[in-house]
């Protein structure tokens, strides 16, 4: 009787500890969006209570008579493609350093992980030098082929991990079968293994997606800006509006967040076989 009133009193104060973290973490995402229906005075003379009216002009002005779509759409673009073929590459990698014995797979892991201990932004001159011999300044590719680069260490990291687990049995079962490597990589491991690239996929989408350091350096044409980058036009020299810039940046916390809501489950999942592994 002891023990069970422990455990609920134990398990009380982890529901309260978990509320009051998700409080603090959601409030500011909350004002936010509040902010973002209310006129800038309005921001300036209450800024935590409810707006007065729901006044969605901000949200006009912002989808209607600023580049914001443009902005938006060129994030996307980038993003997408970033995530596409940075799973593609890392899967590669990953099943070939976590299924394959051959000389030099100890070199080809620890040149990964090192991946993950040197920033990319210090190499941000030999880089800009790189790009610019490659014509790929001011472009969405440069982008995209840069993002790639900053996130598969990390992504072949999770994947090693997660392809090692699996029985080799799979594999062998296959082969007996006539399976060729690349349906066995497709049809068998890939699909064991989905929970884990959707954990390196949303780890690496939000930091693309809000990375404002490297479009700063490598994008200078308007219409090539992406959403963090773009947001900061709103700046104005003497004045800021501050309710089309809180709408800009409601609109901006959407796609990640709807995107985190979809794959929480096999998020959650990949999360949890990682601890138990």
């Amino acid at each position: 009787m002891k023990a069970t009133n422990f455990i609920t009193i134990e398990n009380l104060l982890i529901q309260i500890f978990l509320a009051s973290a998700a409080i603090v973490m959601l409030y500011p995402i909350f004002m936010m969006v509040l902010s973002g229906f209310k006129t800038t005075p309005e921001i300036f003379m209450s800024p935590f209570s409810m707006p007065k009216k729901f006044n969605i002009e901000n949200f006009q002005v912002i989808w209607e008579k600023t580049n914001v779509p443009r902005y938006f759409l060129n994030s996307i673009i980038v993003t997408v493609s970033s995530i596409a073929l940075l799973l593609i590459t890392g899967t590669m990698a990953a099943y070939a350093i976590s299924r394959y014995k051959f000389r030099g797979a100890l070199m080809v892991s620890l040149f990964f992980l090192s991946g993950l201990m040197l920033p990319l932004r210090l190499a941000i001159i030999p880089l800009f030098i790189q790009l610019k011999y490659l014509g790929l300044i001011d472009s969405l590719l440069g982008l995209i082929f840069i993002y790639t680069a900053m996130s598969l260490p990390a992504t072949v990291f999770i994947l090693t991990g997660f392809l090692r687990s699996l029985p080799k049995e799979l594999e062998d079962s296959a082969r007996m079968d006539g399976a060729s490597e690349l349906r066995i990589m497709l049809d068998i491991m890939v699909p064991l293994v989905s929970p884990a690239l959707v954990i390196a996929g949303i780890y690496s989408a939000v930091p693309i997606w809000n990375d404002f350091f490297f479009p700063l350096i490598f994008i200078q044409s308007p219409e090539w800006k992406t959403l963090a980058q773009g947001l900061t036009t709103f700046f104005g020299e003497y004045s800021i509006n501050y309710g089309v810039l809180y709408a800009g940046l409601s609109l901006a916390s959407l796609p990640m967040i709807f995107i985190f809501i979809v794959q929480s489950r096999r998020f959650i999942a990949g999360m949890t076989a990682g601890a138990l592994k």
